[in-house]
């Protein structure tokens, strides 16, 4: 896009005004995976910020300094704290005081593979009778085209304020990636697309605040199918490299040495690696999205839809594949076998079970009569989940070389970096590896099979 200009309206310049000399404060709803990390780059670029919550534990833990995200320790939520510059507040009425409101909260799933639209719906209708002219509000929640203009602003404008004259509406959509060190929130580049010219300048001029670039696009549906072609992108390549693993194994050739010989090609290849089934509260869910909006317009997302069906079968193939093993090398059934469930977060190094592989894992092992324990150093507990809620409470095991003694099987489903594998492979008589973290070790060990 060219070069945005200035708000054109007197309360567009006001706004603009206080975001240019940090005078603005900075509303965040959902401080959760997005929110929590976005109002720490919100601090560190000088504005003041509030950050709302229903929860009354998560806004307690807030303002007494304690974190629930490993990736924003206690240390991190001191340092927001500092000078009144961050505090959370379960109170909706104190969106009155704020000038702009950026909005994270879950956009999941219905059973049925359509989007739950509730999260965003109770957020904008619990906001709507505190909103004020001159305020900026943005969604950075994953969501289909259409979703800002269709369902937020209508809410949004409910008693009379307009959208581009009272009230300025964007949506940018989040790029978190929990885990990652070498990316932050602020230095992630920011998409933005408004409701109109003034939200549009607003939105950048803000977002261009608080992050090293600003990426405008023309219209919210626009910033909106950004963030979905991103996650589709990663999602058929995943389902791709899955499919390829199964094709391969059936020729005797190993996926993973496939891979790290073709990403050595400067050019034309990414790199994209299989594993036990898709996690998080991205992949898994994001393309859908795409898909139940197509049906509008009479359209079928053939290759969405054939991904999902791939991923979605990744963890019934690793059971098989770890029944096969076991039977073939110790002449056992899975059932009344102790296994140990290696990581229960859907990606290395976070706490994050949102959507884990290994949830499905633990369901499919102990359908088929295994005693399924779990270790892993990020997840002490399981919490509650919507699909799981029956594994909610199990605990993590240590893994002594008595404990480790104990399991016919350790299925690697999650390659932190904290764990001692060699020491696992050592213990345990068979070892399903479904992310090759023990490739240092299948030379010197024979009991390990990857998945």
């Amino acid at each position: 896009m060219n070069e945005i200009p200035a708000p054109v309206t007197s309360v567009g310049k006001t706004l603009l005004a206080r975001i240019e000399d940090r005078s603005a404060v900075i509303g965040i709803v959902g401080m959760g995976y997005v929110g929590l990390p976005l109002a720490f780059a919100v601090t560190g670029a000088g504005f003041r910020s509030i950050g709302f919550d229903i929860s009354p534990e998560r806004v307690a833990d807030l303002n007494a300094g304690r974190s629930y995200i490993k990736t924003i320790p206690a240390n991190k939520i001191a340092e927001m704290r500092k000078g009144d510059g961050f505090r959370a507040s379960a109170d909706f009425t104190e969106i009155a005081s704020v000038d702009a409101i950026l909005i994270c909260v879950p956009t999941p799933l219905t059973r049925h593979r359509e989007p739950d639209m509730s999260y965003v719906v109770g957020t904008a209708t619990s906001l709507q009778p505190h909103l004020r002219p001159g305020q900026l509000v943005a969604l950075e929640s994953t969501t289909y085209p259409g979703t800002t203009d269709e369902v937020l602003r209508p809410i949004l404008e409910k008693d009379g304020l307009k959208s581009g004259t009272d009230l300025f509406i964007a949506y940018s959509p989040e790029r978190e990636d929990p885990g990652n060190i070498n990316f932050t929130t602020s230095t992630i580049p920011k998409v933005v697309g408004g409701d109109g010219p003034d939200a549009l300048s607003l939105a950048c001029a803000l977002y261009g605040a608080i992050t090293n670039r600003v990426v405008p696009v023309s219209s919210t549906a626009t910033a909106e199918a950004v963030k979905l072609t991103e996650n589709i992108f990663r999602s058929v390549n995943i389902a791709l490299v899955n499919e390829l693993k199964t094709i391969y194994r059936a020729m005797d050739v190993n996926v993973w040495e496939v891979i790290d010989a073709a990403k050595t090609k400067p050019f034309g290849y990414m790199p994209f690696y299989p594993g036990p089934g898709l996690g998080g509260h991205c992949i898994p869910i994001d393309p859908f999205y795409l898909t139940w909006k197509a049906r509008e317009f009479d359209l079928r997302t053939r290759f969405i839809e054939l991904a999902g069906e791939i991923n979605t079968m990744a963890p019934y193939q690793v059971v098989e594949r770890l029944i096969e093993a076991l039977n073939r090398r110790q002449g056992k059934s899975l059932k009344g076998m102790p296994v140990l469930l290696m990581g229960v977060a859907y990606k290395k190094n976070v706490d994050d079970m949102r959507e884990s592989p290994a949830l499905k894992l633990f369901e499919l092992l102990e359908a088929r009569g295994a005693l399924v324990d779990f270790h892993d150093p990020f997840v002490p507990q399981i919490p509650e989940t919507r699909e799981h809620p029956e594994f909610a409470g199990r605990t993590s095991v240590s893994l002594t070389t008595e404990a480790l003694a104990g399991y016919a099987v350790a299925l690697i489903c999650t390659d932190h970096d904290d764990v001692d594998y060699e020491a696992v492979v050592r213990c345990v008589p068979l070892v399903i590896d479904t992310r090759n973290v023990t490739r240092d070790l299948q030379g010197t060990y024979d009991n390990i099979e990857l998945a």
